[in-house]
């Protein structure tokens, strides 16, 4: 496979897939890298996050990145990585990703946003049971050589009522596994979402905290649920209840969450994602919820299970090499959408603009104004974003390319033969 690629204004550069380099951070599994080196790619991997300096240094001549959640990629790395096709997020979230500033650079980005679905939704079935039976407590006081057999504050889950902010992919699917344990579901999203099984849509959250005795958060990244769940919130929910958050850290004030842990108000709580994470493995974490014998804290492992760390390694591997060997863009979180195969009949030109009247038509005057034979051709768009791939029977000549890039909505031209 040999891959052209230019931004406009640049001379085009010519690559084989033995040129391709991968760079794999914070310990993504194994399974991807495996994949893009079977792909001829190199591929070096790192089992940390990167901070912004070290990113800005480590991304020059890099083509194809992959993150998990304590990377952040900024304006100012983006404008350093100059050679950068695609981000993967090897996880459910980009809001570490400033997906503008990657679409203004013609970055594309991909994530999974269903492989680890499972995985979080049993751990929050384990938090649930485990919370109402008073599991933490109960071993604690084991290890400290106390038997206390008593069933004071310990509860089935069936018949509770549980309450899920946030019904998208876990969330709905927390709400059948919920179910089917007996649980009452109720839920409550900004978007009109259709209810599975018996559960019940809120129509605001107030009225999901006032019944649920289990509450648990599901939301996205989305700058919106910063600050989602405080004092207010809390003094909602309903007195002993349980409390959890398996999103994101930012949408939980925790300071104001031990408040009413020690008042007693709300009874116990599972956390999994902080406002601030250590970046690597063996790194001090320092929580004001540490210590309290009803609080389960876990170190972002939600979605950290064997089997959703290879599916996650493989099905974002195959998404940066379907992008940068053939140019589609299926489940891309910023570009326009394109579902393409790869055609080895035919030579493809891979066009990323921005979105503006008349650039399809430009496009294929200059090709016939060179007469370049268009074989077949997609276009798709997404907001000021434009994607055109062209098939064609042979390659452009220099001319073609450079034509094409420098028409002023270009934002990246790639020849794939």
């Amino acid at each position: 496979m040999t891959i052209m690629t230019t931004m406009k204004a640049e001379a085009p550069k010519l690559y084989k897939d033995s040129d391709i380099r991968v760079l794999l951070l914070e310990s993504i599994h194994s399974n991807g890298a495996d994949f893009l080196r079977g792909k001829d790619y190199q591929v070096e991997l790192l089992d940390r996050a990167l901070s912004d300096d070290e990113l800005v240094e480590a991304v020059r001549g890099v083509h194809l990145l992959g993150i998990r959640s304590g990377t952040h990629i900024t304006e100012r790395v983006l404008e350093a990585a100059d050679e950068l096709l695609a981000i993967g997020a090897f996880c459910i979230g980009t809001n570490q990703i400033d997906l503008e500033a990657a679409s203004k650079h013609g970055v594309a980005v991909f994530n999974a946003p269903y492989s680890n679905t499972r995985s979080v939704v049993e751990l929050a079935i384990a938090e649930i049971i485990s919370l109402a039976r008073r599991l933490p407590e109960k071993s604690s006081a084991m290890h400290n050589g106390v038997w206390n057999k008593s069933a004071s504050g310990s509860h089935e889950i069936r018949g509770r009522t549980l309450g899920i902010v946030g019904y998208g992919n876990i969330g709905s699917q927390l709400s059948v596994i919920a179910e089917a344990l007996g649980m009452n579901v109720i839920f409550y999203d900004i978007e009109d979402k259709l209810a599975l099984g018996n559960a019940k849509r809120c129509s605001t959250m107030e009225e999901l905290l006032a019944e649920a005795d289990v509450v648990t958060l599901h939301v996205d990244g989305r700058p919106g649920n910063a600050g989602l769940f405080g004092d207010t919130q809390m003094r909602q929910m309903k007195p002993r209840s349980l409390f959890m958050n398996l999103s994101r850290g930012f949408a939980v004030d925790t300071e104001i969450l031990r408040e009413h842990i020690e008042s007693g108000h709300i009874a116990g709580a599972a956390i999994d994602v902080f406002p601030i994470e250590p970046k690597r493995q063996g790194e001090s974490f320092e929580s004001v919820l540490c210590g309290m014998s009803n609080v389960i804290l876990t170190p972002h492992v939600g979605g950290s299970t064997e089997e959703a760390q290879q599916d996650i390694g493989r099905f974002v591997a195959s998404k940066l090499q379907a992008y940068t060997s053939y140019g589609s863009t299926s489940l891309s979180v910023n570009f326009p959408e394109l579902t393409l195969a790869a055609d080895d009949n035919r030579h493809r030109l891979s066009h990323v603009h921005q979105n503006a009247p008349g650039v399809l038509a430009r496009i294929n005057s200059l090709l016939g104004d060179h007469d370049v034979n268009i074989e077949s051709q997609q276009l798709s768009t997404r907001g000021t974003m434009g994607y055109v791939v062209t098939d064609v029977a042979a390659p452009v000549s220099d001319k073609v390319l450079e034509d094409l890039a420098s028409l002023p909505e270009t934002v990246r031209l790639r020849q794939l033969s």
